[in-house]
C-alpha cells in the first residue's frame, strides 16, 4: 500500500498517466512562477528607483506567490509525480497552513492594490496620498491577517488535511463536524469574502472614473495623466486574473460545505486548485510587462545583461511618489 494509504481507502483516483500530466502540468506553471517572483523581488531590492508604494505592495505579492509556489507549487509537482503524498500527516498540515498563509496574504495585497489606485486616481479623500507608510501598513497587516485566521487549525478549530486527487493540502473543506464547519464559514468570509469586497468596491470606483475620464477628460480641473489610466488597467488586470484564478476554488469548496454529500470526482475538485495556484505566475508577467520600470530592470537580470539604458536621474528626482509608478508604465 502506498505512504498516503490514509488517505485513499480504495484504488488512487487516478491512473499513473493522469498524475504524471498533473505533474507537468503544475511544474509549467511553478518553474516561471518561481523565476519571475524570484526576479521582482531580487531587482526591487538591487534599484532604490523601484522601492516606491505601489512597488512595495507587488513585491510583496511577489512574495507570497514565491511562497505558494515554492511549497505548494514544488510539492504539486513532486507528489504527483509520484501519484501520492509523501509527506505524511505532519507534512500535510505543513503544506496546508503555508500554502493557506500565502495565499491569503496574496489575496489581501491584491486588495491593498486596489484600494491604492482608487485613492491615486479617484481621490475620495482630496489631496490624501498613498505614501510608503500607508503601502508597508498594508503589508504587515495583511501578513497579520493571514496568519490570524490560519493559525487556528493548528490549535483544534478546523483542520488542514488532502484534498482532490490526494496529492496536495488546504482547508479541509469536507469535514461535517460543527468545529470545522464553523471555521470554514468564518475562514471563507473573512479571508475571502472580506478582501474580494474591498476589490470589487475600489474595482467599480475605478471603472466608473476611468469612464467618466474617457468622456470629459477632466479630474479635479485638469486632464488625467495618460500613464495614471494605464496604471489603473494595469490593476484591474491583475485583479481579473486573480478573480479567474480563485473564484473557482473558493466556489467549489462552499458548495462542498453546504452540500457534504454531493459527489465531486477527485479530479474534478483538483481543478480549481491548480487552476489557483496557477495565478503566482500571473502577476509578475503583468506587471513585468506592462510596468517600464520592472521591465527595464528585469529583462536584463533575466538575460544576465546589464541594464540597457541608463537612468535619468534628473528625471526621477522631479517624479512624485505616485508619478513614479504611474508615468512609468509601458505602452499596451
Amino acid at each position: 500500500m502506498q505512504p498516503n494509504a490514509w488517505f485513499y481507502m480504495e484504488e488512487p483516483p487516478l491512473s499513473r498517466a493522469g498524475f504524471i500530466v498533473l505533474s507537468v502540468i503544475m511544474a509549467f506553471f511553478t518553474i516561471p512562477a518561481i523565476v519571475l517572483n524570484g526576479t521582482v523581488i531580487i531587482v526591487s531590492l538591487m534599484h532604490k528607483q523601484l522601492r516606491q508604494p505601489l512597488n512595495y505592495a507587488l513585491v510583496n505579492m511577489a512574495a507570497a506567490d514565491l511562497g505558494t509556489a515554492m511549497t505548494g507549487g514544488v510539492l504539486s509537482v513532486v507528489n504527483n509525480a509520484q501519484g501520492y503524498f509523501s509527506l505524511g500527516r505532519t507534512g500535510c498540515v505543513v503544506e496546508g497552513f503555508t500554502v493557506s498563509l500565502c495565499g491569503v496574504t496574496s489575496l489581501c495585497t491584491v486588495a491593498l492594490i486596489a484600494v491604492e489606485r482608487m485613492f491615486v486616481v479617484c481621490k475620495p479623500l482630496g489631496q490624501i496620498t498613498f505614501q510608503k507608510k500607508h503601502a508597508v501598513g498594508g503589508i504587515v497587516l495583511s501578513w497579520l491577517w493571514s496568519l490570524a485566521w490560519n493559525l487556528p487549525p493548528l490549535f483544534g478549530w478546523g483542520r488542514y488535511d488532502l484534498e482532490g486527487v490526494g496529492t496536495n493540502c488546504a482547508p479541509d473543506w469536507h469535514n461535517t463536524d460543527p468545529n470545522n464547519v464553523s471555521y470554514l464559514i468564518a475562514y471563507f468570509a473573512v479571508c475571502f469574502a472580506f478582501p474580494l469586497t474591498l476589490i470589487l468596491v475600489s474595482y467599480a470606483k475605478l471603472l466608473w472614473t476611468l469612464h467618466q475620464v474617457s468622456k470629459m477628460a477632466c479630474v479635479e480641473g485638469g486632464a488625467v495623466a495618460k500613464g495614471e489610466m494605464k496604471v489603473a488597467s494595469m490593476v484591474i488586470l491583475m485583479v481579473l486574473s486573480f478573480l479567474v484564478a480563485w473564484l473557482p476554488y473558493a466556489g467549489l469548496a462552499m458548495f462542498v460545505v453546504c452540500r457534504p454529500d454531493a459527489k465531486i470526482h477527485p479530479l474534478v475538485g483538483s481543478l480549481p486548485v491548480y487552476l489557483a495556484k496557477s495565478s503566482t505566475a500571473y502577476n509578475p508577467i503583468i506587471y513585468i510587462l506592462l510596468n517600464k520600470q520592472f521591465r527595464k530592470y528585469a529583462v536584463p537580470f533575466l538575460l544576465c545583461r546589464k541594464e540597457m539604458v541608463e537612468e535619468d536621474e534628473a528625471s526621477e528626482a522631479t517624479t512624485t511618489v505616485e508619478a513614479v509608478s504611474i508615468n512609468k508604465v509601458a505602452p499596451s
